[in-house]
């Protein structure tokens, strides 16, 4: 019941359609410090790094292939509606993207992602170390321990990065693999030419849940996260072998 919620929630909100005009971020004159670090909290919290993957290594011949789409309730949404142009920008961020996750020896994993924001002017890459902690069994959980780091581009007001550390738990049952995990991201994110603006860097506390369904090769994976104020349903089909 609890997965369920999730799928209909990530359904719905991916299901926001994003304004009819280009919805870039180039309208930064005329906010105040505090409402560009509310903004910059938002942004971290969306375009920050979310794994969709359980804790378990995939293995030294192990591929994690998918397409996902992540979609970010804003705390804030009338201040992204400030700073796109089209000045109508929907109350959710919605990221599409190309994740990649491959297993290396030693319990380690290493993924990258790619995302081209539609009718924006985002772009977004990012990558993961994840090393097993516990590489899991029969009667014992895996958990692994990630460092993440993502960047946008494409945005000349705003350059904004994000750096991540979380510690993660999962439990094979059958074909379905649920988990859990903890962390903190910290968002640094700078205007370009935006008079009366300055840098921001923060923290934020980080907790997502989510399971990932294994059919023989094919692979869906469901999450939910709090980053901050803002909360991010995702969900992610691919392979996984």
């Amino acid at each position: 019941m609890f997965y369920r919620k999730i799928a209909v929630a990530a359904f719905a909100l991916c299901a926001t359609p994003f304004a009819s005009a280009a919805d870039d971020i180039d309208n930064l004159f005329g906010f105040s410090q505090s409402d560009f670090r509310l903004l910059s909290e938002d942004l971290g919290s969306a375009l920050s790094y979310k794994p969709l993957t359980p804790a378990e290594s995939t293995g030294t011949l192990g591929f994690d292939i998918g397409l996902e789409v992540t979609a970010t309730k804003l705390a804030h949404p009338e201040l992204l509606d400030r700073a796109v142009s089209g000045g109508d920008a929907p109350r959710a961020l919605v990221v599409p993207k190309l994740h990649v996750h491959k297993g290396l020896p030693f319990g380690i994993d290493v993924g990258a992602m790619y995302s081209a924001v539609p009718n924006t002017n985002i772009k977004l890459m990012g990558a993961e170390v994840r090393y097993a902690l516990l590489e899991g069994g029969v009667a014992v959980p895996a958990v692994g321990l990630r460092a993440s780091y993502t960047t946008m581009r494409g945005v000349d007001q705003l350059d904004l990065n994000t750096t991540g550390v979380d510690v993660s738990i999962s439990k094979g049952l059958t074909f379905v693999t649920p988990y859990a995990g903890v962390g903190i991201v910290r968002t640094s994110s700078t205007p370009n030419g935006v008079p009366g603006l300055v840098r921001t860097t923060f923290n934020q506390n980080k907790v997502f849940v989510g399971a990932n369904f294994n059919f023989a090769l094919l692979n869906i994976a469901m999450e939910a996260d709090r980053t901050g104020d803002a909360t991010t349903y995702g969900a992610k089909l691919g392979f996984r072998f």
